[in-house]
């Protein structure tokens, strides 16, 4: 059985790049994208910026939970030393009778 072949078509009815009389014409939404994959191997492809949004969402959204990850990582780090400086501030206080009252 032999496949079907499937042929991508622009909505807005334009082409992606061609030439006439001599002059190339390329769509301003038609990009080059370049970087690395996560195996780090290099990638430039040449694709419609509005085909590329899904994408670049993805991989913002797993940037953005690295980032995330990270701050709370922070975040509980912080916590944690702020404890033990209390706890060692109203140690000296039970010394000095000043009272340190953590809200």
């Amino acid at each position: 059985m032999s496949e079907i072949e499937e042929k991508v078509t622009c909505p807005l009815g334009s082409k992606c790049f061609e030439i006439k009389d001599n002059t190339p014409y390329r769509c301003a939404w038609h990009i080059k994208m370049a970087g690395e994959d996560a195996q780090g191997e290099r990638h430039d492809e040449w694709g419609c910026a509005i085909a590329w949004q899904p994408i670049l969402q993805t991989e913002m959204a797993n940037t953005n939970r690295g980032q995330t990850a990270a701050i709370e990582s922070l975040r509980n780090e912080t916590i944690k030393r702020q404890d033990i400086a209390l706890s060692m501030a109203q140690d000296m206080s039970k010394n000095d009778a000043k009272v340190i009252n953590p809200k």
